[in-house]
């Protein structure tokens, strides 16, 4: 047996229809593409729309928002803080022990366990985190967020901020 004679088995595939072969029978004269016009003669590019600016070239080309008014938090779990073995724990420590960045924003969230009572000082902390604190006989102190001016007027509003 030889490469060339290798093939699907018989029946396996079926002839496509052989049309524009004439008038006798199906698929003759139009082919099945009707009378006359653009899509009787030729082919016709995908998305075509007669002249008329396409659809995809219609939709302006945003990729994707951005949101001035973000909180972008920095994540500390409690196994962090547990770690640290102290009776307070404050973004300044936090950044002091490598465990946070200078000028983040630190927010609290409940992974892992903590054993002792700790006084945690931050500016967000998780429903689970705040109960694992308090539970543990411990305190949390919710920081205020810095204040970054203000705030920019709505796009296209005729008013301004005074």
């Amino acid at each position: 047996m030889r490469v060339d004679q290798v093939g699907p088995k018989h029946g396996a595939r079926k002839a496509p229809k052989r049309v524009g072969r004439g008038i006798g029978g199906k698929g003759g004269k139009t082919a099945g593409r009707g009378t006359k016009g653009q899509y009787a003669r030729n082919t016709v590019a995908r998305g075509f729309e007669g002249g008329q600016m396409p659809l995809k070239q219609r939709v302006p080309k945003l990729k994707g928002f951005n949101n001035p008014f973000r909180v972008e938090y920095y994540a500390v779990n409690l196994d962090s803080i547990d770690s640290l073995g102290l009776s307070e724990v404050t973004p300044e420590i936090l950044v002091k022990k490598g465990i946070a960045h200078k000028g983040t924003l630190i927010k609290v969230l409940g992974r892992g366990k903590i054993n002792s009572a700790v006084k945690v000082s931050a500016h967000a902390v998780s429903k689970t985190a705040q109960d694992a604190i308090t539970k543990a006989g411990g305190q949390v102190t919710i920081l205020a967020l810095p204040h970054k001016g203000v705030r920019p007027a709505a796009k296209g509003s005729q008013f301004t901020n005074r």
